[in-house]
């Protein structure tokens, strides 16, 4: 994720305000009828206040909460006496920069300020604006007013549609509807004290102090108490991330895991920012229930299975903490039960970030490895190839690759000399049965659907018990996300950029499996790795085109297809897939990384065990 956090700023005019400055219907300085405004005047009925870029005077409210840390310093003030539009939010934020305001809440103002509509992550990201008031002055009416109650978000008031369909365009001109769509509902609500009661944890505790829950408890639930992102079609609008308004000193922010709940009534004023959108600033926090499952172990593969696992490590070089090496190697040895083969994301290099040329990842692996056999597990060997310094994306200078574990007591790799960054694997006849030109080989490096992005490691492996066998295995981290639309966006349906690349790299998997296939209709194929994407995905639908390769998560009963949670989603990125003659794999997701505030990677890992 990128680094936190951008400065709430005063944003350009809005382009409606932009266009009545240039055809001279108002001026900046304009005052927007002084006498008589009240916040749903400035809201309106659309994203985009009518009076973006005026200036407003002695505008009534009541102070309802206030942001009195970093440089995005102000509060929310709430009209207690609403119009009889749903489409006006009735509360506004006032900026006061790196100012700490000196309001309290509960005092009732009257306030005066130019209107202005702040983009978070500014107008490219895409995202919502924030409707606030800056340059603000005010008078105290009153030191003690009732604040206004709180809008309680639950599955009657969030509706089951998202967002209007624009084909893509913008969506700040329409009129809101929040009867009909949970974006509009939220917008509505912007600025305004909003409540979740009971509220079940979907998102677990981030390092920012951040959580997220639901307001539709019954949506897509997970057995495990999660929320599951099925398809494009329903991105489950319950869900609400929580921060934090109440001095830490004074509430330490709870740490929570999927499951959790926060018992009670969870109240504040509601926000949009570029790291989730919709949030609930708690001043009033629930109490944490701990209702989480402990993390998996699956089971232990039988003497003639081949166990095979994809995991994300994320980031790993030497200067990671020592603990989390440790940590990676008791899941490996006691939750997946010491698989015979791993394909392994997110390897970096020997020095990890430093960006000097450095390719190698050898000390990386041992120190994993070492780690492995002081958990008890088996001595691992390994095989990877080096990438070209900085041609693989990933965290600048970590030339990150994927590679393989193995465990010679159980499993022989072939190794056949060849492979190397550039060198294209090829297959090759080897009397009648499939077999590689290089082992291990790299797919297709220099085609252009793997520009700045990790490429595909294949190897092949027999089962010592099987004398004979080959299995063939593919380990994948295909491109990022980055740069796609969030499903919070302005623009709706938000575009996915960045499904073109990992659609043309599913491609190239699914071409070099079928000419395995072509060469030996009987070959065994593992196909596995962070594919970053979901089963519903075009890059998946190429992947598995022709048939000729399974994704295994399609097998599980729907609510447990996930092993990644994002913004409170819980979500499949992490594939395993095989081919026909693979086909009665048993297959396990084994959550214990991310439905938890702890965790020593963001993925959960898989394993498959099938008879070669």
């Amino acid at each position: 994720m990128p680094s936190r956090r951008p400065l709430r700023r005063p944003a350009a005019l809005s382009a409606v305000a932009a266009a009545a400055l240039a055809g001279g219907l108002l001026t900046a300085t304009q005052s927007a009828s002084a006498a008589g405004t009240r916040i749903h005047d400035i809201q309106g009925s659309t994203r985009i206040s009518p009076l973006a870029g005026t200036q407003v005077g002695e505008v009534p409210g009541t102070v309802t909460a206030i942001r009195s840390f970093g440089s995005a310093r102000g509060f929310w003030v709430q009209d207690p006496h609403p119009d009889r539009d749903p489409a006006t939010s009735e509360a506004v934020f006032v900026f006061t920069g790196k100012e700490t305001p000196k309001v309290t809440v509960g005092e009732a103002i009257t306030f005066s300020g130019t209107v202005s509509e702040y983009y978070p992550g500014g107008k490219d990201a895409g995202l919502q604006s924030v409707t606030q008031i800056t340059d603000a002055t005010w008078q105290t009416v009153s030191a003690k007013a009732p604040l206004p109650a709180a809008f309680t978000l639950n599955p009657a008031s969030v509706p089951n549609r998202y967002a209007p369909d624009a084909g893509g365009k913008s969506i700040e001109a329409l009129k809101l509807r929040p009867a009909s769509y949970t974006l509009d509902r939220y917008e509505s609500l912007e600025g305004m004290r909003v409540a979740v009661k009971g509220a079940r944890v979907v998102g677990a505790t981030n390092s920012h102090h951040e959580l997220w829950v639901t307001a539709e408890p019954g949506h897509n639930r997970t057995p495990r108490g999660g929320t599951l992102y099925r398809s494009y079609a329903d991105p489950n609008g319950g869900r609400v991330k929580v921060a934090s308004l109440i001095p830490f000193a004074e509430r330490p922010f709870p740490v929570a895991d999927v499951g959790d709940e926060l018992t009670g009534t969870t109240a504040g004023p509601l926000d949009y920012d570029s790291f989730g959108g919709y949030t609930l600033q708690a001043t009033a926090l629930g109490e944490l229930a701990d209702h989480g499952p402990a993390p998996e172990t699956t089971r232990k593969q039988r003497p003639d299975e081949l166990s095979v696992a994809t995991y994300n490590v994320e980031n790993l070089s030497p200067k990671t903490p020592q603990a989390k090496f440790d940590r990676l190697a008791k899941a490996l040895v006691g939750n997946l039960s010491a698989p015979d083969v791993v394909a392994l994301e997110e390897v970096q290099d020997d020095n990890g970030p430093t960006n000097d040329g450095v390719v190698t990842a050898g000390a990386t692996l041992k120190k994993l490895t070492d780690a492995v056999k002081a958990a008890g597990g088996p001595a691992y060997e390994w095989r990877q190839i080096d990438p070209v310094d900085d041609q693989d994306g990933g965290q600048p200078g970590g030339n990150i690759r994927v590679a393989f574990l193995f465990n010679p007591e159980r499993v022989s790799f072939t190794d056949v000399k060849g492979g190397d960054a550039t060198t294209p694997v090829k297959v090759v006849d080897d009397h009648g049965k499939a077999a590689l030109s290089a082992s291990p080989g790299r797919i297709a490096p220099a085609d252009p659907a793997w520009k700045a992005s990790r490429k595909p490691l294949v190897g092949q492996f027999s089962l010592n018990s099987r004398p004979g066998s080959r299995v063939f295995v593919i380990a994948n981290h295909f491109n990022s996300k980055g740069g796609d639309q969030g499903l919070d966006s302005r623009f709706q349906p938000p575009a996915r950029s960045s499904e073109t690349q990992r659609t043309a790299q599913a491609g190239l998997v699914n071409a070099f499996v079928k000419d395995l296939l072509a060469k030996d209709p009987r070959a065994e194929v593992v196909v596995a790795g962070d594919l970053n994407d979901y089963p519903f995905s075009p890059a998946l639908k190429k992947l598995t085109d022709g048939g000729v390769l399974t994704d295994l998560v399609g097998r599980l009963p729907a609510a447990e297809r996930y092993g990644y949670v994002y913004n409170g989603n819980s979500q499949v990125l992490d594939h395993m897939l095989t081919s026909r003659q693979l086909a009665k794999a048993d297959y396990d997701i084994v959550h214990l990384n991310a439905e938890y505030a702890d965790q020593a990677s963001d993925h959960d890992p898989q394993v498959l065990r099938v008879r070669p």
